[in-house]
């Protein structure tokens, strides 16, 4: 078992910036592909970045791109999404989530945190 616990999430104005952590404790950290996803109201969940387990790879949503960065410390058992230039639309619940494969698939992903909230204002 591999248990995930985000962190970090909040209220911040358009323009703004927040940095996501997400803790995992358990399993082998290192050894897992992570990857942080979210969901908006009435939304399905959506892929937001992916890192590999060594961190020398790393993917983002279109939407994303150039505003968010995805980092992992193995030592600390953690990743990070840092988000810049927040917009209104990135309002939603952000979750992490682990797998043994690379790539942007939800039902790939076997383990999931409880999520954290990020409401951007305009």
């Amino acid at each position: 078992q591999l248990q995930l616990v985000e962190s970090g999430g909040g209220l911040v104005q358009a323009g703004g910036s927040l940095r996501l952590s997400c803790a995992a404790s358990g399993r082998t950290f290192s050894s897992y592909v992570m990857g942080w996803f979210r969901q908006a109201p009435g939304k399905e969940r959506e892929f937001v970045a992916v890192i590999s387990w060594s961190g020398f790879s790393r993917d983002y949503a279109d939407s994303v791109k150039g505003r968010f960065t995805i980092s992992r410390d193995n030592a600390k058992k953690t990743v990070y999404l840092q988000m810049n230039s927040l917009k209104p639309e990135d309002t939603a619940v952000y979750y992490c989530a682990a797998t043994n494969s690379y790539g942007s698939r939800r039902h790939e992903y076997s383990y999931w945190g409880q999520g954290t909230q990020v409401t951007v204002s305009s």
